[in-house]
Order: C-alpha cells, then sequence, then structure tokens
C-alpha cells in the first residue's frame, strides 16, 4: 500500500495537494447545508420568541387591572373611567356578533365568487374573467379608513333608511352596519383562497363526473367542493380572523357605545374599536391596564381560532 501511494505520487507530485484540496471540498459541501439549517431554526426560534414576547409585556402591562378585578373583568357590563369601573362584556359581545354576522352575510358570497372563477363558468383567460380577478384582489388591498368613509357616506343612510320604513330607532350607526362592512371587506380572502384551491381540482376528476351524465350544479356539489372542502374552510377562518380584529373601519361606523347591545341594530363598541377609541385618552393607570387586558383578551381569542381553525383543516384533510 505504501508503494502505491509512493507509485502515485512520482507520476502525480500534487496528489498530495489533491487530497487536501477533495477534503476541502466535501468540508465546503457541508458548511452551507449546517449554516442553512442553524439560519432556518433561529429564524422559527426568532418568530416564537416574538410572539411569546408579546404576550408576555401585555400580560405583565394588564397586571394591575387583573389583581383589582380579577374574572370579574369579563362579566361585568359597565365600563366607567369616572369610577373606575371597568368590564369588557359590551366589547366581547360585540366583537363576537359582528364577527360572526359579517361572516354569515359574506360566505354566500365568497362561496360564490369562487366557484364562478374557479369552476369553469368563464375562460380563464378572458378579458371579464381577469378583470374580475383583479377587482376581487384590489378589494383586499384597499385600506380599512376608505371603507369606514364607504360606510359612512353610502351604507348609514341606507341602513337609517332602512331602519325608519321597519319602525327601528334610526341610529344608521351600530352593529349591523359594521357588520355590513366586515363583510365586505373579508369577501376577498376567502374568495381568493377559494379560487386557488377549486382551480386545483384535477380536471380528470370533474370530466369523470360529466361523462357519467353529471350536470355542472351536480359536479360542483358532489365533486369539486368536497375535494377541496379544507382550502374552502381555511378562507372563511382566515376571513373571521380579518373580521375580530379589524379596528378603523369598524370604529367609524359601530357607534361606540360602551353600553350592552341590546339588539343588532344598536350602537356598540368592539374590543379592538375600544382600544383605537379610548387608549390616547386614558389618563389613570388603571384604565390604561384595563384596556391592555382588553388586548390580551384579543390576542387569546385570535390564537383560539387559529388552532382550531388549524385541527378543523387537519381534520377534514384527512377525511377528505
Amino acid at each position: 500500500m505504501e508503494n502505491n501511494k509512493h507509485r502515485i505520487c512520482h507520476i502525480n507530485p500534487d496528489w498530495k495537494q489533491f487530497s487536501r484540496v477533495k477534503r476541502l471540498f466535501k468540508i465546503s459541501d457541508i458548511m452551507p447545508d449546517f449554516f442553512f439549517k442553524k439560519v432556518v431554526f433561529l429564524s422559527g426560534l426568532a418568530v416564537l420568541l416574538l410572539v411569546i414576547s408579546i404576550l408576555v409585556s401585555l400580560v405583565i402591562d394588564s397586571m394591575p387591572s387583573i389583581k383589582a378585578f380579577g374574572f370579574r373583568f369579563f362579566t361585568v357590563r359597565i365600563w366607567d373611567p369616572v369610577f373606575e369601573e371597568y368590564g369588557a362584556l359590551p366589547f366581547i359581545t360585540g366583537t363576537i356578533i359582528t364577527s360572526f354576522l359579517a361572516l354569515l352575510i359574506s360566505v354566500p358570497f365568497s362561496l360564490a365568487v369562487s366557484i364562478y372563477l374557479g369552476g369553469d363558468f368563464i375562460r380563464e383567460k378572458s378579458f371579464f374573467a381577469g378583470f374580475l380577478k383583479n377587482s376581487v384582489d384590489l378589494l383586499s388591498g384597499i385600506p380599512s379608513v376608505v371603507y369606514g368613509f364607504f360606510g359612512l357616506f353610502l351604507v348609514v343612510p341606507v341602513i337609517r333608511y332602512l331602519q325608519t320604513k321597519f319602525g327601528i330607532a334610526p341610529y344608521g350607526v351600530g352593529i349591523f352596519t359594521a357588520s355590513v362592512i366586515l363583510s365586505i371587506m373579508i369577501i376577498p380572502f376567502s374568495a381568493s383562497l377559494g379560487r386557488e384551491i377549486i382551480q386545483m381540482v384535477p380536471a380528470e376528476i370533474k370530466e369523470a363526473g360529466y361523462s357519467l351524465g353529471s350536470t355542472r350544479f351536480e359536479v360542483i356539489r358532489y365533486i369539486v367542493l368536497p375535494y377541496c372542502r379544507s382550502g374552502i374552510i381555511a378562507g372563511i377562518l382566515l376571513a373571521l380572523g380579518r373580521a375580530i380584529g379589524e379596528t378603523m373601519a369598524v370604529t367609524m361606523v359601530i357607534g361606540n357605545s360602551n353600553l350592552m347591545p341590546s339588539n343588532i341594530f344598536a350602537p356598540g363598541n368592539t374590543m379592538a374599536s375600544v382600544i383605537a377609541n379610548e387608549f390616547t385618552e386614558a389618563v389613570s393607570h388603571l384604565h390604561l391596564s384595563s384596556l391592555v387586558e382588553i388586548g390580551v383578551v384579543l390576542f387569546m381569542v385570535t390564537t383560539i381560532i387559529s388552532v382550531t381553525g388549524k385541527i378543523i383543516i387537519k381534520r377534514f384533510t384527512v377525511h377528505t
């Protein structure tokens, strides 16, 4: 073996240099992979630490309110900064009603738009299809304050006129008005995701349905929708998350009342809108701490909805 090495060295005097270069290349192949794994791991860890730090900072700043009111903070209907009595029940109720009512209004429209754009009703490269897709994408990019002005100048007068006709107190602004604006705002999110999921359905499956004599409605009802239901649910949950956290547009049309809403047409407040309204005006430490505690509740509600959505999507994906 030693003689072979000497023979190789004699034939090729750079054999030792070649061995060193070969080992260097092996190291250079390992190093990028090592650094890539570390960078990816640190990036994921940074996101986790960021979420934890947000939660910890909110909890620390809300401790005076937690110590003063405890669980009573979530059951009391009174929000009175003058007498330092704070209860978040009206805002939690307003958030739940506006979000789910907006979801109830928007789901039929978003689902219909998704099916129309992704269900072979129009040619994908036609002018009308491109115009409609761009319009849906444009709706998702409009600032929320623009939606607020739209609600104030157009939706509120219409709602007030209808309330007058049906003998309801003509506030115009209120929970129902905020729900209508929210439904318009969240339609693009669920519609865009639903369209992309529907377009991913294999053409062979749909053609098999048509070959068996199924109508277009039957293909959509029994083939397309069951195939992509997890994606549709994901779009709905994404829209719900947007509705719960929306602030500016809701603040402009909900009426900003700290009282418990008596019906869906009454003025009210959401957790996000009361923070936007009173955060800069909070003079006492307890008032500020109570607003931060509402932020903690909003953070937790959003987290619960996201986790629940992941579980539901995973369950539907397994059974699809």
